[in-house]
C-alpha cells in the first residue's frame, strides 16, 4: 500500500468524525454545541482532501462530506447565535 501525505490527512479526518460521535454518544459533548459541529467541520474537511487528490474523483464522497461541512457550518451559526443571545433579567423583587 502506497500512503501519501493526503492519505494521513484523511484519516485524521475519519478519527475527528469518529471522536465527535463517540463524545456524543458518551454524553460528553451536547450535539448543538460548537465543540461538536467543529470537530465534525474539521474532520469533514480532511475527509474531503484525498478525495481531491485522488487519481479518480469519488463523487458520493464528495458530495456526503460537503453536505457534512454545510450541516457543521448551520451547527456553528447556530450555537453562535444561542451565544450571543441576551439573557433576560430576573424579575425585580418588591
Amino acid at each position: 500500500m502506497d500512503l501519501k501525505w493526503f492519505d494521513f490527512v484523511g484519516f485524521a479526518g475519519v478519527l475527528l468524525v469518529l471522536l465527535a460521535y463517540l463524545a456524543l454518544q458518551t454524553e460528553r459533548l451536547s450535539g448543538n454545541g460548537m465543540v461538536y459541529s467543529v470537530l465534525n467541520l474539521f474532520g469533514a474537511a480532511g475527509i474531503l482532501v484525498p478525495v481531491v487528490y485522488a487519481d479518480q474523483m469519488n463523487w458520493s464522497v464528495l458530495f456526503i462530506e460537503a453536505a457534512w461541512i454545510a450541516i457543521s457550518l448551520y451547527g456553528m451559526w447556530q450555537a453562535t447565535k444561542r451565544t450571543l443571545k441576551p439573557k433576560p433579567k430576573p424579575a425585580p423583587t418588591p
